[in-house]
């Protein structure tokens, strides 16, 4: 049994689940799943949590993503992007180098964004792109998301280049239609790379066919620590006699470092780490007793130290 996280450099026409499934054929079929659904058309990091890291899918998903992606101006498709049939076009104003940084400052920072049909979102149990495709059209309601880096790459005569920092729930497609919108047109994204899922570096990504080989040789496949996204959460190091009660399911009282400082009426997530350092999961507290309890536990971790991020804080 292998676990941690697989940072998937997935290459284009595969989708995220296809991802997800010749993984596990790979690794010899643990569980596996992703932190962030990227469409078939995307390329780039699809972060894969393996064997006990499952349990911790949900707190990979909050980080910030960055994307490289490209907007073809003068006409718009059905998905809002190169799978799409056509279904409107514009002229392309003359566009210099000011007026579209100018539009583009103005998406910076926190906004809204209605997410597309072609998504997969949930409506009453189905996902939006199974109704768009039988023509159906639901009513969305707006989410928030923040724009911390919107940056041009390259200019020309009918495309955008572009990269962009976004929180979480940032549909791209959708931004690429609202950026030709706010200079003067249409148009869809035509390729679209995600480059960073906070805080992994693009560096740690690797592609299917170096995974091949690696297995093929016997190699370590290359996973990170099942915590390696978790540093920005505070760090409990438990006595042995905690570290039991806690793996198996008890309250502890919690450390004297995270109840200093800390508001007794918010409890926190807190990542836990055993008397030798091993990672065993995450606790909940202070709750208003002052006790630690368990929250997700990575049972196979306890008592194996061996890259372990306990020294972040």
């Amino acid at each position: 049994m292998v676990d941690g996280v697989l940072l998937l450099d997935k290459p284009a026409g595969m989708s995220s689940a296809a991802a997800v499934g010749r993984v596990r054929h790979l690794l010899g079929r643990p569980k596996v799943g992703h932190a962030g659904t990227l469409d078939p058309l995307a390329t780039g990091m699809l972060p894969l949590c393996v064997g006990e890291a499952t349990k911790l899918v949900s707190y990979l998903m909050q980080g910030r993503k960055g994307y490289e992606f490209c907007i073809s101006l003068g006409s718009r498709t059905s998905t809002g992007d190169n799978e799409g049939e056509v279904v409107a076009t514009a002229p392309v104003p003359a566009l210099d180098m000011d007026r579209v940084i100018s539009a583009l400052r103005s998406f910076e920072g926190a906004g809204t964004q209605i997410p597309p049909m072609y998504s997969a979102l949930k409506h009453e149990g189905q996902r939006l792109y199974k109704l768009a495709r039988e023509g159906q059209v639901i009513e969305r309601k707006s989410r928030p998301i923040v724009i911390d880096a919107l940056q041009l790459r390259e200019l020309g005569a009918s495309h955008l280049r572009l990269h962009v920092l976004c929180s979480k729930g940032t549909y791209v497609r959708v931004l690429a239609e609202d950026i030709a919108s706010a200079l003067g047109t249409v148009g869809h994204c035509s390729s679209l790379r995600r480059s960073y899922v906070e805080p992994f570096a693009e560096s740690d990504m690797i592609k299917i066919n170096e995974l091949e080989d690696r297995i093929a040789r016997g190699e370590d496949p290359g996973l990170l620590a099942p915590d390696a996204a978790l540093g920005h959460l505070p760090a409990a190091l438990l006595a042995a006699e905690a570290a039991r009660r806690i793996m198996q399911g008890q309250p502890i009282a919690c450390p004297a470092d995270l109840t200093s400082n800390c508001d007794p009426s918010l409890e926190r997530v807190v990542r836990l780490y055993g008397a030798d350092g091993g990672f065993i999961g995450l606790g909940s507290g202070p709750d208003a007793g002052g006790r630690l309890r368990p929250l997700r536990l990575i049972a196979s971790a306890a008592g194996d130290p061996k890259g372990s991020f306990i020294s972040r804080t």
